[in-house]
């Protein structure tokens, strides 16, 4: 995978990459989700703290 990504990078530490790059992928996944995703109207990004934000309320009833 890490080698069709970046072909000429010759890393030695393929499967830690991949694995980070793996895991970026998902945790974006969720805050793309949170922000533009369905029932998102009470999810908000803050600018300045760069963080998703939401009332209480919100953030249980997404947990749960």
């Amino acid at each position: 995978m890490l080698e069709k990504l970046l072909p000429h990078a010759m890393l030695k530490a393929g499967p830690n990459l991949e694995s980070r790059i793996r895991t970026l992928k998902k945790d974006w996944a969720i805050v793309y989700d949170m922000l533009s995703g369905k029932d998102n109207s009470n999810f908000g990004w803050d600018e300045h703290r760069q963080l998703v934000v939401a009332k209480d309320a919100v953030w249980n009833s997404y947990i749960s």
